[in-house]
């Protein structure tokens, strides 16, 4: 099977954001999560926060002189919203090991299906390092995981379970690659949306885990504003219904 285009970059982080609802606190990880941040609007009511003391940075407006001290987890220039706040370090951690962050949502290896996941370290790794990741990932309210569906080799990240070093156990709710976005309860994997020119059989062909597909499984690119009905979504996808 030839693997299929699925979303862009830009789409995969859309299908993220509408995952998460609005007047929330929420910590975004190194790579493709920070391109979260460019798609937040002032009326989606999102404060982003940051392991280094950030709480309520944005994506820099084109044009707006960056400040060399104001930077995201990434090192990349951000700029603050009215009523930010920077804090110390151990304060930011609190914030993070402490239950105050509604979502965070980082990159991984590999996830499998009792919600485990592997973001720090491969059997080919020479340097490596779990830095705030295991943080984030037990004290988040949820754990939005996005990644590439397949590695660069070709072989399923989306696992019965984990074969490299664990970041956290049975903490992942969400999985979003470029082909689909999947909850995750109790073992089973529930396809809320996937991604136009895929078929359910050849998004099943590249997941090693079974896919429950249910009647609110979704396949366009119409994503949700995270204030724009998203509470309503969240309530149905703790039920899925009529699943086959």
């Amino acid at each position: 099977m030839s693997t299929p285009v699925g979303w862009n970059k830009i789409d995969q982080a859309r299908a993220a954001l509408e995952l998460i609802t609005w007047r929330s606190y929420v910590n975004l990880g190194i790579g493709m999560p920070g391109l979260i941040s460019s798609l937040i609007s002032d009326d989606d009511d999102i404060y982003l926060h940051c392991e280094n003391g950030i709480t309520g940075y944005r994506a820099l407006r084109e044009n707006e002189i960056s400040h060399s001290h104001i930077i995201d987890a990434a090192s990349k220039p951000v700029g603050l919203i009215p009523g930010a706040s920077v804090t110390a370090h151990d304060v930011s951690f609190a914030i993070a090991r402490g239950g105050r962050l509604d979502f965070t949502v980082l990159g991984a290896y590999q996830v499998d299906k009792h919600g485990d996941f592997a973001n720090w370290k491969t059997p080919k790794s020479l340097i490596s390092g779990v830095g705030g990741a295991m943080d984030l990932a037990v004290g988040a309210k949820e754990v939005i995981v996005m990644m590439k569906h397949l590695d660069k080799s070709g072989q399923k990240k989306i696992l019965e379970e984990c074969t490299y070093p664990l970041t956290a156990r049975g903490v992942v709710d969400y999985v979003v690659t470029e082909f689909a976005s999947i909850q995750i309860i109790a073992g089973k994997l529930y396809v809320l949306r996937i991604a136009p020119g895929i078929s359910h059989a050849e998004l099943q062909e590249i997941t090693e885990p079974e896919l429950i597909f249910t009647d609110l499984t979704e396949q366009n690119t119409d994503f949700r504003r995270p204030n724009g009905g998203m509470q309503n979504m969240n309530e149905k996808r703790k039920e899925p219904q009529n699943a086959r």
